[in-house]
């Protein structure tokens, strides 16, 4: 009796270490930056926020995961997720030839074009490179909009910046002549009060080249599976409403763009 007694509780133990490692396998850390509303973002009491939060909080449970975020400053978000601290990065990340060379990307979750937003009193007349010609533009660095601006905008002041909160003070301040971002990046910072200074210039046509396909999720190199699970969960939440239901909180347009 005692030796079954003993059998039974042996099982049993081993029935839950079995469930404890199940349970710690389907926990997925996820780094983004915390600081690129409406994408992703630090409210003042410190919880996460934004478009990017609830897809990959969908993307999880549609893997049967649980999402666990990590922030990280935008220029050390590819070294951390390198050196193991979170498993994949979901933080609005453009799907580059540059960046693939230092991790897996998905498919896209989503694509908006680039835009220019300026002073209400700007004599800027449009987003072309001539009538930025001579002026002080901003944008954050380490991204494919300050990439771009330098291709692009050669006869401007390009003015580098950590993160977007920072530009878009100076543009304020009037301490840069426009700053390039992402349009809803721009549109939803142009719709607050401290946005009522500036006005949206115009959008930009991406250029696949420098900007991509779009915003992907970016995993360390090898790692195929988890991709693969990535891809087929952004499949099956655009197919089963998921995507739309978060896409109409935050956007009145299908942000993940064209197919492709």
């Amino acid at each position: 009796m005692r030796i079954s007694l003993r059998i039974a509780l042996a099982a049993s133990a081993a029935m839950l270490a079995i469930g404890a490692a199940q349970a710690q396998e389907l926990t997925l850390k996820i780094g983004t930056e915390g600081a690129y509303p409406p994408f992703n973002n630090l409210t003042p009491d410190g919880k996460l926020e934004g478009f990017d939060i609830d897809i990959a909080n969908a993307l999880c449970e549609e893997m049967k995961a649980k999402c666990e975020f990590v922030t990280q400053d935008w220029d050390g978000i590819i070294p951390a997720l390198q050196a193991g601290k979170y498993d994949a990065i979901i933080a609005s990340m453009s799907i580059t030839d540059e960046r693939k060379k230092q991790v897996d990307f998905t498919q896209k979750y989503y694509n908006t074009p680039p835009a220019i937003a300026v002073p209400k009193d700007s004599d800027v007349k449009d987003v072309s490179p001539e009538s930025l010609a001579g002026k002080t533009l901003g944008v954050q660095g380490s991204t494919t909009h300050s990439n771009f601006a330098e291709a692009k905008y050669g006869e401007s002041d390009i003015k580098m910046y950590p993160t977007a909160d920072e530009y878009k003070l100076d543009l304020a301040n009037g301490r840069t002549d426009a700053a390039m971002d992402d349009v809803i990046v721009l549109s939803e910072w142009l719709d607050t009060p401290d946005g009522a200074c500036c006005k949206l210039l115009g959008t930009i046509a991406p250029d696949e080249a420098i900007h991509g396909p779009g915003a992907g999720i970016a995993i360390r190199k090898g790692e195929d599976e988890l991709r693969e699970k990535f891809n087929a969960a952004i499949n099956a939440i655009r197919a089963n409403g998921k995507y739309k239901e978060i896409n109409d909180k935050y956007f009145d347009f299908d942000a993940y763009g064209g197919e492709s």
